[in-house]
């Protein structure tokens, strides 16, 4: 289904994309303010480029977040509700159309190398399909360049997605592959526990210092690996030509941020490079603009099909065999936007707010939750919050959570004690129903101003659009506090969009309508039946985009 121009065109005219993707990297680099770990190739990346301040996963967990990066939905919509590999086998829907689909289309050579963990591969059907478990980036550099050759030699533009392993955890409680043989070749410099800087979201303890060192290892292993790539696409002449994207799938490997959707797990780097000729003002940039990863394929695709400024052909009408099948996605492109160091307001950057939805990490992980964040505040509706929140084993295994865990502060004794950062452990364990934070006066996301009647008005504002969200993207999670409701989600989306035109829908239950100790007295004297939820009616002319397009 490629386009015939696509041939036609010299290799020099094709507009390529670089998609460069860590593992479990957060925000730890040089350009991103940790002055500790070196990491010269990124830095140098975004200092060629744009680096953005506010950018955003949906979700902390690495297969959920690589899917949305390649299909540009939410993995409520995409089927990949948490991890590919081994016994969590959880798979992208037969019916979503993804990037290697829409890029094979458009005549695009498509490929990835390293980590992949997403599927079936028959719906992510790379043309170049070349995965490893490997830490070695130099082997990952060398399979690029092979890529890059058999595209000139085709004459083809090309997308191709480098995904390394590191800096994610090796299989032994403190280490982060650095000991593995394939990589006793690759330079990284000596970091010592004492050397590190602590990030605000973790305490200090011993154990926590010594990881810190082995993952500073891994990310300084991974941003050579960024250089060599680099230096293959210099040495061909394609960096002239090609959009380079470098991010991370989600947070760092350690509670209170790694599968949380609080900023520490979802708030990532994104650092994009275009070819110097179209940079604007030389690189540098700084864009404290908010941006979701729903983002980046719509912006592919913009700069796939456009000549550098945006506005190229819309993704939508692009025809791939699961066009009529896949979600609409809600991603825009930000490739207009790339020149800009200053915050723009709704009418240039609408809407000024993202959104996120997890639901499982490990198989045995089951904690949905989902957020909607602005610039100042951010609200979280943690669907089954009843269940304590639970550890990824990496995790759970590391020698930092020992040490964190027996961590006990002051004179007390108490667990109650135990702080993660400025959060206490009991507080990240056990959470409410709803969770809302002012992030100018607490960016750390600890103090909850839900049930303050101080914030009552904005917490029901907030509630409203994210409930239009859900709706939106049909999100099977619909109920609250857990409660079970008999019939399906996707009957409750078509009986609620039936009630939009006149029909009666159906009502949700807001919590169960029945006493469990005395189910048969439910409605009866004395025992209140549960309250019945239904979302504000959309209107005839007012679409479910303006009730989220209030908040700002």
């Amino acid at each position: 289904m490629g386009s015939q121009h696509d041939h036609e065109a010299s290799p020099a005219a094709h507009r390529n994309v670089v998609q460069i993707i860590a593992d479990d990297l957060g925000l730890m680099l040089g350009c991103y303010g940790t002055a500790a770990v070196q990491t010269p190739s990124i830095d140098r990346l975004a200092a060629e480029g744009t680096r953005f301040t506010h950018a955003f996963a949906s979700t902390a967990s690495c297969s959920g977040s690589r899917s949305t990066i390649y299909t540009g939905l939410h993995t409520h919509q995409n089927g990949q509700y948490g991890l590919n590999h081994g016994r969590n086998h959880f798979q992208t829907h037969d019916h979503i159309e993804t990037l290697p689909t829409v890029f094979a289309a458009l005549g695009y050579q498509t490929g990835i190398i390293a980590k992949v963990h997403v599927g079936p591969h028959s719906v992510y059907p790379w043309e170049w399909h070349s995965p490893s478990d490997s830490r070695d980036v130099a082997a990952n550099a060398a399979e690029a360049g092979r890529f890059f050759d058999r595209a000139r030699e085709t004459n083809r533009p090309f997308h191709l997605t480098i995904a390394y392993r590191d800096p994610h955890r090796d299989e032994s409680r403190g280490g982060f592959g650095n000991d593995e043989a394939d990589v006793a070749h690759i330079p990284v410099p000596p970091y010592m526990p004492e050397d590190v800087e602590i990030p605000e979201f973790l305490s200090d303890v011993p154990e926590l210092r010594a990881e810190l060192a082995e993952y500073y290892k891994a990310i300084s292993r991974m941003d050579h690996g960024v250089g060599l790539v680099m230096r293959e696409l210099e040495a061909r002449g394609l960096d002239s030509n090609t959009l380079v994207l470098f991010l991370s799938d989600n947070g760092a490997p350690f509670v209170n941020s790694k599968t949380t959707l609080y900023d520490a797990g979802v708030r990532l780097p994104l650092i994009v490079r275009q070819p110097r000729a179209l940079q604007p003002v030389g690189g540098g940039i700084v864009n404290p603009n908010m941006v979701s990863f729903l983002d980046i394929l719509p912006t592919c695709i913009d700069w796939a099909t456009s000549h550098g400024k945006g506005s190229g052909t819309p993704s939508s009408t692009i025809t791939t065999p699961k066009s009529s099948t896949s979600p609409p996605r809600l991603g825009r492109s930000f490739l207009p936007i790339l020149g800009s160091s200053t915050e723009l307001g709704p009418d240039a950057w609408p809407p000024q707010h993202v959104f996120g939805s997890h639901t499982f990490h490990e198989i045995q992980n089951y904690w949905p939750t989902r957020f909607m964040r602005s610039r100042r505040y951010k609200y979280h509706r943690n669907v089954a919050w009843k269940l304590d929140f639970p550890f990824g084993s990496d995790l759970y295994g590391s020698l930092s959570w020992e040490g964190l865990r027996n961590n006990i502060s002051g004179s007390s004794s108490s667990s109650s004690s135990i702080m993660l950062g400025r959060r206490r452990l009991t507080s990240y364990i056990h959470r409410g129903p709803e969770e809302l934070f002012d992030l100018a006066a607490d960016p750390h996301e600890v103090e909850n101003l839900a049930g303050r009647n101080t914030h009552a008005a904005l917490l029901a504002e907030m509630r409203a659009a994210l409930e239009a969200w859900q709706y939106l993207t049909d999100d099977a999670w619909l109920v609250r506090d857990g409660a079970s409701v008999v019939a399906t989600a996707r009957y409750q989306l078509e009986q609620r969009k039936g009630s939009m035109s006149g029909g009666s829908g159906l009502q949700l239950r807001d919590r169960f309508d029945f006493d469990a100790r005395d189910p048969a007295s439910a409605g009866s004297a004395g025992v209140a039946a549960g309250d019945l939820w239904r979302p504000a009616v959309r209107k005839e002319g007012s679409a479910t985009e303006a009730v989220m397009g209030k908040m700002g």
